[in-house]
């Protein structure tokens, strides 16, 4: 066993020109790996820097911070199918239902959000957060251009008669989220959009060039007709689709009204959005699959929840 295992590991180095007893003579002096150095336990727990003295501003970091590590696991399982040379069914169904559990997972987190803040310690540390929003959550973006194709991102009022040819630039100026810091008729943006294309705008337009052909959607349709009729996928399709854009959004929109809209008066979101319909799903109609759903479905999509 030991010589097959000698033999594999110089194999291996002798394939990329390299001399196996320079590496065994690292693992001379190398330590052994650890939990908290793997991990990067103390790494990850210096992470959480409050601007206020209220505790529960904690709970807010700490949350929002474990959204963005499954968004990237989310991310990593999308990467895997967009540069799958072989998909199978098996394996994009494995997928969808590995990225629906992370969702499902932050739709049943928000209870975290909801229920384990105090009201009156939200409204006073969130006032520290303005100019920044959620909308600012790159990697949720990437989700969504990863998802589907351009034209169902584009904001509702414009979709229907949108050029599907337009260039990145024109689409990326009418995707829905624009909405939440952009005044259409004037054409002005908010501090808090402006910032944030001045971080991410190339990095998106380069992300979503690459996934305007391998986005989940257009890998759906690139399969074989027996492939695409595949039950089992439909429905890893369908359960996405609807736990990303109702449940999910629903979960953040119901969480967001549970600490805004007090005494029947709505906050304004710390980004100066009008979240209310901007985060809605009957509004905008964020649909990533639209071809896998009824005209009915459609229709009636957000309306009865």
């Amino acid at each position: 066993m030991k010589s097959k295992i000698n033999n594999q590991l110089k194999e291996k180095y002798e394939a990329i020109d390299q001399d196996i007893d320079a590496y065994l003579e690292g693992l001379l002096h190398s330590k052994p790996i650890n939990y908290w150095d793997y991990i990067q336990t103390d790494v990850l727990l210096n992470l959480q820097v409050q601007r206020t003295v209220f505790p529960d501003e904690m709970v807010f970091i700490m949350y929002h911070q474990i959204n963005e590590l499954l968004f990237k696991m989310i991310l990593v399982e999308i990467d895997q199918v967009a540069k799958s040379k072989e998909l199978t069914v098996a394996l994009f169904t494995d997928k969808l239902m590995r990225i629906s559990r992370y969702f499902d997972m932050l739709t049943s987190s928000f209870s975290i959000m909801k229920d384990g803040m105090d009201v009156d310690q939200y409204n006073k540390f969130r006032a520290t957060l303005t100019p920044a929003s959620g909308f600012q959550s790159a990697q949720y973006r990437k989700i969504e251009f990863a998802s589907t194709e351009l034209i169902n991102l584009i904001d509702k009022r414009f979709r229907d008669n949108f050029d599907r040819n337009s260039s990145y630039e024109n689409a990326f100026e009418h995707l829905y989220w624009q909405a939440a810091g952009k005044n259409y008729e004037t054409g002005k943006k908010s501090y808090t959009l402006t910032v944030f294309e001045e971080r991410y705008k190339d990095e998106f337009i380069r992300f979503a060039q690459f996934y305007g052909t391998n986005n989940l959607y257009s890998k759906f349709k690139e399969l074989p007709k027996e492939a695409r009729e595949n039950e089992e996928l439909i429905n890893a399709m369908r359960h996405f689709d609807y736990t990303v854009n109702i449940k999910w959004v629903m979960a953040h929109y119901n969480t967001a009204n549970h600490y805004l809209n007090i005494g029947g008066k709505t906050a304004e979101a710390t980004g100066g959005s009008e979240w209310v319909k901007y985060m809605h799903p009957k509004y905008q109609k964020r649909i990533f699959f639209p071809d896998l759903w009824t005209k009915k479905e459609i229709e009636e999509w957000g309306v009865n929840i």
